[in-house]
């Protein structure tokens, strides 16, 4: 008797994409993703007497830089309240950070010591506070911004040689890194806002 050949029957495949379906969307569901958002930071210990030991800026440690909507200047410390020149600013500020006559309306000089170095006397709580008007133009800013930088160049130029004998480009890292301690960067930019005309 010859063997009889027969077909055995396909599976039924009409219904797999549908519990594939069910499955992925089972999996999206369930499944956690690990996604790192923010800034791994360690908060400190809550201090309950954080007001009291909070560091209040004294008005003489602040010099006020306003550009208002006409690109004017003004200018406001313990010895100057009017609109200067462009050209003024850098003198204004060398005078400010340095306050080289121990001047009491401008900032209080302390004793500060410089890491790796030695106990020097700066006015290490010095502020610029650099407000713009939103209608300000880029070029004023711009040129606000490169006297200031040139006030502190200047005064870390001269430091350098009373100190070391030499001018800021002869100095090495650690020289450089010392007259920035001395004379450091400190200018504060508020955010843009709408001053008008300056008085």
């Amino acid at each position: 008797m010859g063997k009889s050949s027969r077909k055995v029957p396909g599976l039924n495949q009409s219904s797999t994409a549908d519990i594939s379906f069910i499955l992925l969307i089972f999996f999206l569901v369930t499944t956690s993703m690990d996604t790192d958002t923010g800034l791994s930071r360690r908060l400190p210990e809550w201090d309950p007497d954080a007001q009291e030991q909070e560091i209040k800026i004294k008005e003489r440690n602040i010099m006020t830089v306003q550009v208002n909507k006409n690109n004017e200047i003004h200018v406001k410390n313990g010895v100057i309240n009017r609109v200067i020149a462009v050209n003024e600013l850098k003198d204004i500020a060398k005078e400010f950070i340095a306050n080289p006559e121990d001047n009491i309306l401008l900032p209080i000089k302390e004793e500060y010591d410089i890491p790796g170095f030695k106990v020097v006397v700066t006015t290490v709580k010095h502020i610029i506070s650099l407000q713009t008007d939103r209608s300000t133009s880029y070029e004023i800013y711009f040129k606000v911004q490169n006297e200031l930088s040139k006030a502190y160049n200047e005064l870390r130029e001269v430091w350098c040689r009373q100190t070391f004998g030499k001018g800021w480009d002869d100095c090495n890292d650690d020289e450089r890194a010392f007259a920035k301690a001395m004379y450091a960067s400190k200018i504060s930019e508020a955010e843009p806002k709408q001053y008008g005309t300056a008085e």
